[in-house]
């Protein structure tokens, strides 16, 4: 049985070594594949490596026919930066993707198919949440709860088509939403929380003091992050559970981090750390206007996938931070 996973980027080679570990074959797709990059995540017979384009219904059926494929994990997005600065391939890709991964899976009649979404679904709510954890089926006004980002807006209907197509078509789909993601590594990346890391490890590790002026990496209160590994972990035991009834799962550390969290994560490593802030945040994490009060409910993902989180704050900042520090040398 082979599994494909859309995008080559952290997340999916992760998921692709581990699954590879088990003894499982693994096809990794992705728009332009930095094989030097996943090499350093994940080098094993098992899996191959590919060049396709999720936009493209008729080549992305043909592979997964020609392959034998059973199960896909569809991480393949382009962040909101990216999106940003290109919105109609943006969304070509971020939606029209999702729904050619979606019909492959039911014209394929594919056993499983997870996709990734993220929790800035929420964020336009979090002004109107007081409660002790983040619901997955959090309540939403349709216009003034709107996605406050053309990436949020794609990954809205990402999840609504994931559900359609299970309930239309009887296709098992799993969506997980991804907190901020915590990652670093040769390859491309954007991320937000990447971007945080490596302004202050990057120049800890020269020894020069770390000068944050971008305001979108400065927040105030908490935000919930999460290690790309146990995105990883999360996308196995989606492929894996028996019975997932809910079908759309938070994935976080459920609990919540300020940038002076992140600030001494660092610490721990380069205990010399200086950081001077030119900016003030003036909302919550990476621009957004609310500020998060409560993590995420992670119940209802230990339930029904048995999964929780495997890595803290400093495990992953510890494990990142050398990728950061090579790029700064």
């Amino acid at each position: 049985m082979t599994t494909l996973i859309t995008g080559a980027g952290v997340i999916g080679c992760h998921t692709a070594r581990m699954l590879a570990q088990r003894g499982e074959e693994v096809l990794l797709l992705d728009l332009q594949p930095a094989a030097a990059a996943v090499a350093s995540i994940v080098d094993s017979p098992r899996v191959r490596l590919v060049q396709g384009d999720v936009s493209d219904f008729d080549s992305l059926s043909q592979r997964v026919r020609g392959e034998g494929v059973r199960r896909i994990v569809h991480t393949a997005a382009m962040l909101s930066t990216a999106i940003r600065a290109h919105p109609l391939r943006g969304i070509a890709v971020n939606v029209m993707g999702t729904a050619n991964v979606l019909e492959c899976g039911r014209l394929h009649a594919l056993e499983r198919v997870v996709v990734a979404s993220s929790t800035t679904v929420g964020y336009s709510t979090f002004g109107e949440f007081d409660g002790a954890a983040f619901p997955d089926d959090f309540p939403l006004r349709s216009i003034s709860h709107r996605p406050g980002s053309i990436y949020a807006a794609t990954k809205v209907s990402a999840e609504h088509l994931a559900l359609l197509y299970r309930d239309l078509y009887g296709l098992s789909t799993v969506t997980l939403r991804y907190a901020a993601v915590i990652s670093a590594w040769p390859g491309p990346g954007t991320s937000v929380p990447g971007r945080v890391l490596s302004a202050l490890a990057g120049p800890a590790s020269r020894r020069a003091a770390s000068v944050i002026d971008d305001p979108y990496i400065v927040w105030r209160g908490g935000e919930e992050f999460v290690d790309a590994r146990d995105c990883a972990l999360a996308n196995v035991a989606a492929l894996d559970a028996p019975a997932p009834v809910q079908g759309v799962y938070s994935v976080g550390m459920g609990r919540l981090h300020s940038f002076e969290d992140f600030e001494q994560a660092v610490r721990h490593l380069h205990p010399a750390l200086q950081v001077e802030r030119r900016v003030a945040p003036a909302g919550g994490f990476a621009g957004f206007p609310h500020v998060r009060n409560a993590a995420s409910d992670l119940a209802p993902i230990d339930r029904e996938l048995g999964w929780r989180p495997s890595f803290s704050l400093d495990d992953a900042v510890a494990h990142f931070a050398p990728y950061t520090m090579e790029l700064a040398t």
